[in-house]
């Protein structure tokens, strides 16, 4: 264990699969606004909105879902 860099490993790995699955987020909604019936965009974006709201995501962070998909929608939007 390395205590220099103070972060716990388990810590480490629940944010790069929230951050993953908040950059695949991005991409499926990026590509809905190209093309609105882009149906494998959209269900990706209903999967990870899911992953957003199931128990397993508040295991990984304590961030609200909500706050976090509106926070994306308003990134793609703008």
């Amino acid at each position: 264990m390395n205590k220099n860099y103070g972060s716990d490993p388990y810590e480490n790995l629940a944010n790069a699969i929230v951050a993953q699955a908040a950059r695949d987020y991005l991409t499926a909604l990026r590509r809905l606004k190209k093309n609105p019936d882009n149906k494998m965009a959209m269900d990706e974006a209903m999967r990870l909105e899911k992953f957003f709201h199931s128990g397993w995501y508040g295991v990984l962070t304590s961030v609200d879902p909500d706050y976090l998909i509106r926070r994306l929608r308003e990134k793609v939007a703008a």
